[in-house]
């Protein structure tokens, strides 16, 4: 169990990264809105694109998943900020759906790099235990 649940966890943020491409690149109306609200459209919306396609690549490989899981954090916490500031919680009636997907991106993106902590290059080593 402990070798598959870190690959689970993994998965389950690259996918949920992954998915929400389509809506980023094909310039989906709830997209667009919510990026024209915060005064990221068009650049913030398809540089944010590839920014969470650059981190669902990386989660997806044990070595470099703490750079996934790193990068993860810092795209959604930004997420969340933008809900919690100017956005809402709710957005165009989604009943609070996307912040609920961002909070548990997040939360399960600090569980990964916890599990991976070691990997980090240089700060690594001071977490390593020797088990």
């Amino acid at each position: 169990m402990k070798k598959y649940l870190p690959l689970a966890l993994r998965i389950i943020v690259a996918l949920i990264l992954i998915q929400t491409l389509r809506f980023k690149f094909t310039a989906h109306p709830d997209s667009v809105y919510i990026f024209t609200q915060v005064g990221l459209e068009p650049f913030g919306r398809i540089g944010i694109g590839i920014a969470e396609l650059i981190a669902g690549i990386l989660l997806l490989f044990r070595k470099t998943a703490w750079a996934g899981a790193t990068l993860t954090i810092g795209i959604i916490g930004g997420a969340i900020l933008m809900h919690l500031t100017q956005l809402g919680i709710d957005v165009n009636g989604d009943g609070g759906v996307l912040f609920s997907t961002a909070l548990i991106t997040f939360t399960l993106s600090v569980i990964i790099l916890f599990l991976y902590r070691t990997d980090i290059p240089i700060l690594g080593k001071r977490f390593y235990s020797g088990t």
